[in-house]
């Protein structure tokens, strides 16, 4: 067999072994959490001191994830909670319109790596649910300390772990 031909057969061996992981690329983890605590006046709250701490804190709890990509809505509050990972890790912060969840879901199920996705109290449970996830109880006014971690499982599964960030002392 000619030289040339090996190679084809070679390339073509190659691309059939690696097709099928890029056809099912998706994150292998995917984090869910709400802003940190906001200040109670104005439309587009920043966040509190409190806060601003809690957002410390994930980004110390994710800091050695792999998080390759990180999703937040435009409001002050959300992207003031993904900024010190972001910045920890040399990412961008990607926005999203929480008016559209299918929209973010697909395109982060198009992505590979950990994922982290900051959102509200009114659309996390929503969101946890279309990745597959088990969202558990509502979300409170006042509850600002859930994390999910969402795991692809073989057999199409997902499953969901919830942990709780530290509040500031």
């Amino acid at each position: 067999m000619s030289l040339p031909a090996r190679l084809f057969r070679c390339l073509s061996l190659s691309l059939a072994i690696l097709a099928p992981g890029v056809a099912l690329a998706e994150p292998s983890a995917i984090y869910l959490v709400r802003h940190g605590e906001k200040a109670a006046v104005g439309q587009d709250p920043e966040l509190t001191p409190q806060g601003q701490a809690r957002a410390q804190a994930i980004a110390t709890i994710l800091a050695r994830t792999g998080i390759t990509s990180i999703h937040s809505t435009p409001t002050q509050r959300t992207r003031q909670t993904a900024q010190p990972l972001a910045q920890r890790l040399g990412l961008d912060v990607q926005l999203y319109d929480p008016r559209a969840p299918k929209a973010l879901v697909e395109k982060v199920k198009g992505l590979s790596g950990p994922v982290l996705v900051v959102g509200h109290s009114n659309t996390l449970p929503e969101l946890v649910r279309l990745f597959g996830g088990a969202p558990g109880s509502d979300i409170g006014d006042e509850e600002y300390d859930r994390l999910y971690q969402l795991t692809p499982m073989s057999g199409g599964g997902v499953r969901t772990v919830l942990f709780s960030t530290p509040s500031a002392p």
